[in-house]
């Protein structure tokens, strides 16, 4: 295939730059690729992306034909299911041929006509990327607050909106985050960043007065290992400030009816103990890990929290997660999991007892929506497996009573009978049993796959939960003979806290071996063969994906890496770069020489050697704030040059985007369709007769 092609990859220059931390010496001779504006860096970036269009245009008609495929099956006309909020409904709304969502609103009195609030298309046009960050309209149902970012290096701009007169508001801050209202709409709550793009000031805004001048900053985190984010709870009676490090949370709140009073402290900081807040009735109510590591259920008193011993709801167990909560005016909803998949249980205070939310499929994801009204019997819920495409589901909480408001349609005759999944175990290297799960699609015999073309993402990182999910793209490989499966590796938080601990720090290695234990299981069951097992993941997951690849190269057949967190070490010794110092409570501090050489064991770009390596394909992006555009290209560069066969290493590096890709929905089935164009000419190659195109 790509052998025959009369292309030669760039060969980026190689300038040795020597590197001594805790004695240890190295040598980074692409270390000159994070000089962005260096004409020399653009032109090598050129040259990667020249390479990557030419190495794919043969195939251009096979990628047109994914894209159809893809497009096909997502509805172009498509409305979100209304969530009502202070006497108005509320609607997302995409249209044929447009890249991005409208937003709209109508009274809930009858004979209401719609208004619409924003229009994304209108303000992306003539940019090459925007994304929406906050929506808050005002209690007072008169100003919306929202805040956009045009070059997807997370730099949003807060923007006020009289939805009386359709007109923007003089009024515009810069690198904002999280926003909250007051209760009488007249303070605008928001959060600033500071170089370093780390959330740190929470601002009070009188906007209705004149100039930023009249902005009060009523908190400043100086310690770099803590973000803040401010917001309201859901009866509006508080705004909650939150400083939150990888493993420690500070709570502070403001009177949201008196927005102009001091904050107060809530829960102090205390190294190891995090907590999130809600409230209900003068009562704060907490998940906290003050007594282990699943989290417990507490209540105190809002007004004094340290008055008196807190009541406990739900005791900590060590088999049971609590994930979040909620609380309404008659309910509490907790979000639970057990054995790697969630539950909701949810309490009654009228009827004072709990029950739980029962669902028909053994696998699946289940989360909370949007639910935007605090004294309603019902819960908007967002339910998806690997066989059910997404469902908005209405559940009454007193009835106990499921309603389906909208299952997302699939198009290009999609029929969820005709695939399966399932969930096996995998042996990790010190027994641990780590689960896979799969999908496919039936045969005529409704056998099991054996030894298939199979794709195995995996995330692994952070305490993210790693949940099994539908993707109306992954029929476009499901459809051709592909069994797809996610690998559930430690570090992530799919089997809650233990689970991630166990994956972080000096465990780190764990989710890197657990990934490989999980390829390897794959192949001795039979499901797949070494030759016909193509690997993916992104950000933190392509930090998995460099790492299983250098432990066990064979094992692959090809790997997909998006913005990949590749170079780890060189990354981590640089305090100046966005996240790396609030990051040492996930990877370590290499400026300390034990966790500078557990770094070191695993980063993968310093333990790239001479061997035969999969093929690569790497995704990147030029204003990726959080996984820098260079780690990629550097990768790849040194990959070229110490593998020893010549398997294709291409980089796509998108000039006009960030961390999450292409921001239109049309410019992103493009992408994937480029990335699914890729393992299927691998896997074409490697089978005899090849998968059908």
């Amino acid at each position: 295939m790509s052998t025959s092609l009369p292309l030669r990859p760039p060969q980026a220059a190689r300038h040795p730059r020597k590197l001594q931390v805790h004695g240890d010496a190295r040598v980074d001779e692409y270390a000159w690729l994070r000089q962005r504006d260096n004409p020399r860096v653009r032109a090598h970036l050129a040259a990667e992306n020249a390479y990557e269009q030419a190495w794919f245009a043969p195939h251009a008609a096979l990628e047109r034909q994914l894209f159809r495929e893809m497009r096909a099956r997502i509805a172009e006309n498509d409305d979100s299911v209304p969530w009502r909020c202070r006497g108005y409904w509320y609607q997302e709304r995409y249209r044929r041929g447009q890249q991005y969502p409208s937003y709209w609103r109508w009274s809930t009195a009858a004979g209401s006509r719609p208004e619409r609030l924003l229009d994304l298309n209108a303000l992306a046009a003539g940019r090459e990327y925007l994304d929406l960050g906050e929506m808050e309209v005002s209690p007072d149902n008169r100003l919306l607050a929202y805040s956009l970012d045009e070059t997807g290096g997370l730099d949003y701009t807060l923007h006020l909106l009289d939805l009386s007169t359709q007109r923007l508001r003089r009024y515009r801050r810069e690198h904002t985050d999280s926003i909250a209202w007051s209760a009488d709409s007249r303070c605008l709550f928001y959060v600033t960043k500071d170089s370093a793009k780390r959330a740190y000031r929470v601002w009070r805004s009188d906007v209705w007065a004149s100039g930023q001048a009249a902005d009060e900053l009523i908190y400043q985190e100086d310690d770099e290992r803590y973000w803040v984010d401010v917001s309201a709870t859901l009866d509006g009676r508080y705004i909650v400030i939150t400083c939150q490090a990888s493993d420690t949370t500070e709570l502070r709140v403001i009177d949201a009816h008196q927005p102009q009073s001091s904050c107060r402290t809530v829960l102090r900081r205390k190294r190891g103990r995090e907590a999130q807040l809600a409230h209900r009735d003068g009562l704060f109510f907490l998940l906290i890990n003050d007594t282990g590591p699943q989290f417990r259920l507490i209540s105190v008193d809002a007004q004094r929290p340290h008055a008196r011993p807190p009541r406990q709801w739900v005791a900590h167990r060590a088999s049971v997660m609590l994930e979040a909560v909620e609380v309404f005016a008659q309910h509490l909803v907790l979000t639970e999991r057990h054995r790697g998949v969630c539950r909701l249980r949810i309490y009654s205070f009228a009827q004072r007892r709990w029950h739980s939310v029962a669902f028909d499929e053994q696998v699946f994801t289940v989360d909370l929506g949007v639910n935007a009204e605090f004294d309603t019997p019902w819960l908007r819920l967002d339910y998806t497996s690997m066989v059910t495409p997404p469902r908005v589901i209405d559940y009454h909480m007193d009835r106990q009573r499921q309603v389906l408001r909208k299952q997302q349609p699939v198009g290009g005759g999609f029929d969820a009978r005709r695939y399966a999944c399932t969930q096996i175990m995998a042996k990790a290297a010190d027994g641990t049993r780590v689960p896979v799960s799969l999908v496919w699609r039936r045969n005529a015999q409704n056998q099991r796959p054996r030894h298939r073309p199979l794709l195995l993402e995996g995330y692994g990182a952070y305490g993210i939960p790693n949940d099994v999910y539908f993707s109306s793209t992954r029929l476009s490989l499901l459809d051709r003979g592909v069994v797809v499966g996610i690998a559930h590796v430690r570090g992530g938080g799919d089997g809650g806290r233990p689970w991630y601990d166990a994956g972080k720090l000096a465990h780190k290695m764990n989710s890197f071996t657990d990934f490989v234990s999980c390829a390897r299981a794959l192949i001795r069951t039979g499901w797949t063969r070494a030759d016909r097992l193509i690997i993916e993941g992104g950000s933190a997951g392509g930090l998995l994906m460099g790492a299983a690849t250098n432990l066990a190269p064979e094992l692959f057949a090809a790997v997909v890496a998006e913005v990949p967190f590749v170079d780890v070490l060189n990354t981590m010794l640089d305090p100046s770069l966005p996240l790396t110092v609030g990051e040492y409570l996930e990877w370590g501090n290499p400026h300390r020489r034990r966790d500078y050489h557990l770094i070191k064991a695993y980063s993968p770009y310093d333990n790239l050697r001479a061997a035969a390596y999969p093929a690569m394909y790497l995704r990147t992006s030029l204003h990726d704030s959080q996984v820098p555009y260079w780690e990629a290209v550097k990768y790849a560069a040194r990959l070229r040059q110490r593998r020893t066969n010549d398997a294709p290493v291409l980089v796509s590096i998108h000039m006009a985007a960030g961390h999450a890709g292409s921001s239109g929905r049309y410019d992103a089935l493009r992408e994937r369709a480029r990335t699914l164009l890729f393992m299927l000419l691998q896997w074409q190659q490697r089978l005899t007769p090849p998968l059908t195109a």
